[in-house]
């Protein structure tokens, strides 16, 4: 024996039934602060002193780490060439 039932719900309709909160309010505020976020970080991506200042916020042990990072990059570039 095969039983369908259908059920014609809209998503808050079918929330309510199943009792979950209302998390709405908290989504908007979420993907606002989200977009804030994103847009300040493009307008510092966009001005190369801010995005410096940023890079070297802590001084001399930001600059060795940049350093290590692009040391370490360039090492990984040779390897890929030589194993070409």
């Amino acid at each position: 024996m095969k039983l369908n039932i259908e059920i014609d719900l809209t998503a808050e309709e079918a929330r309510r039934v199943m009792g979950l909160p209302d998390v709405s309010k908290m989504q908007e505020k979420i993907a606002a602060e989200m977009e804030k976020r994103m847009l300040d970080a493009i307008k510092t991506a966009s001005d190369p002193e801010a995005l410096l200042r940023t890079w070297f916020s802590w001084g001399a042990q930001g600059l060795e780490q940049f350093q290590r990072f692009m040391a370490d990059a360039q090492r990984g570039v040779g390897k890929e060439r030589s194993s070409r």
